[in-house]
């Protein structure tokens, strides 16, 4: 079959959606549930009934746009993504999978064809976890993952609850998330990375995403006067954290180049500048794909924290705050999408993912893969986010060709 993926179509629908929050520097600000995002979802509604398909959303406010089948009876073959962004976000992350799910369904309507399984795009509630937590909440849900009452009750930042914030917006459904039965789930995303990119590759075929490890380190140590507290009698707790963090930061070097470890959350106490500081804690996030090795790396930051707390007289506190296991992905999905990228004659390498994204939550009970296509220079979660409409497209056919190993097309 020619690939009947419409380039300017889809590019086209990028622009419109990306015209709902626009920002100033050619981004977009949709949080989840807010009235942007309200305003993208029912966009995406339009478009999807427009293209004949079934529209409805659970109780958590996942949407599901069915492509109806020939057999009713066959779960669907689901492929998607989230709506919603970042602050700052860009035009295609998240967006690019739920958008090219739709050209999948324009695709084989202006063909014609019909497949035996019914196809769903699923557009999944506040991946971001931008204004209200945890992230990955409506797959979370759909999976069992977090039970559905304590993700109606969870706050956003403006002191509304989920539960408000759903029907407000018109997306409280009444199907209960995760009943419905699904064949496979394939989500396209961009790599928010710059590996396709600088390799010229153009499809990225997902074999798993790395093992994701939280890891707080608090100090406690002594107020003090700035100006009259000579070294020696110091108990500062922001100059052992850096202590700390330079050590991690080399160790963490000394390893595999698939292993990261990364510091981007400080909270210093008492944050004056003419005090000591006599409290600080930061968080250290883990990623690699082998359990070992995020073992290890866990097992060193107690180690120099101890080492570091004790030669600095100062209190120390190590908490593993989250641990996603490396997930990896069905190798059924993965041989579609590699066999879709060499039938389509596109040049493709397998990768991880360092990211999270709503596939690991389907990963574990349902086959389940992604398909990467290149962004500029790997900018993410910031409005210079951009991608290339040929790009976008070759990941829609092969996304398009993956589907229909598993629907069927008649």
């Amino acid at each position: 079959m020619p690939h009947p993926v419409n380039t300017q179509r889809l590019w086209q629908t990028h622009m419109d959606m990306a015209k709902i929050g626009a920002l100033p520097n050619g981004g977009s600000c949709r949080t989840a549930l807010s009235a942007e995002d309200k305003a993208g979802r029912e966009l995406f509604v339009q478009w999807c009934e427009e293209s004949g398909c079934e529209v409805t959303w659970d109780a958590i406010g996942n949407i599901f746009a069915r492509r109806p089948g020939i057999r009713s009876d066959l779960p669907a073959v689901a492929t998607g993504s989230h709506l919603d962004t970042q602050p700052h976000g860009g035009k295609f992350d998240g967006i690019y999978g739920v958008l090219a799910g739709l050209e999948v369904v324009r695709a084989l309507n202006d063909e014609g064809i019909q497949t035996e399984h019914p196809i769903d795009i699923i557009v999944w509630t506040n991946e971001e976890g931008v204004r209200f937590g945890p992230p990955l909440t409506g797959s979370s849900v759909f999976s069992s993952a977090v039970p559905l009452e304590d993700a109606h009750a969870s706050t956003t930042v403006d002191g509304t609850t989920v539960l408000e914030e759903l029907k407000s917006t018109g997306f409280l459904g009444d199907e209960k998330p995760g009943l419905r039965k699904l064949d496979s789930f394939f989500e396209a995303h961009i790599e928010q990375g710059p590996v396709l990119e600088a390799e010229s590759v153009d499809i990225g075929v997902v074999t798993q995403i790395v093992g994701i490890r939280w890891v707080e380190v608090e100090l406690s140590g002594q107020d003090a006067h700035a100006g009259t507290t000579p070294m020696a009698y110091r108990r500062d707790a922001l100059n052992g954290a850096s202590r700390i963090m330079v050590r991690l930061d080399d160790y963490v070097r000394s390893l595999d180049p698939l292993a990261r470890l990364t510091v981007g959350k400080i909270i210093v106490e008492p944050n004056s500048g003419a005090t000591i500081p006599g409290a600080a804690t930061f968080n250290c996030d883990l990623r690699h794909p082998d359990s070992v090795i995020l073992d290890q790396m866990e097992a060193e930051i107690r180690r120099v924290a101890e080492e570091i707390a004790g030669a600095n007289s100062l209190k120390l506190s190590v908490r593993t705050l989250l641990n996603k296991p490396p997930l990896p992905f069905s190798e059924d999905i993965i041989s579609c999408v590699r066999n879709a990228a060499s039938e389509l004659q596109l040049t493709h390498k397998d990768m991880l993912s360092g990211a999270g994204h709503d596939a690991m939550n389907l990963a574990p009970s349902i086959p389940t893969g992604m398909i990467f296509v290149p962004c500029y220079r790997g900018i993410s979660h910031n409005e210079a986010e951009s991608a290339e409409p040929e790009d976008l497209a070759a990941g829609a056919a092969v996304l398009l060709r993956a589907i229909l190993s598993r629907a069927h097309a008649q």
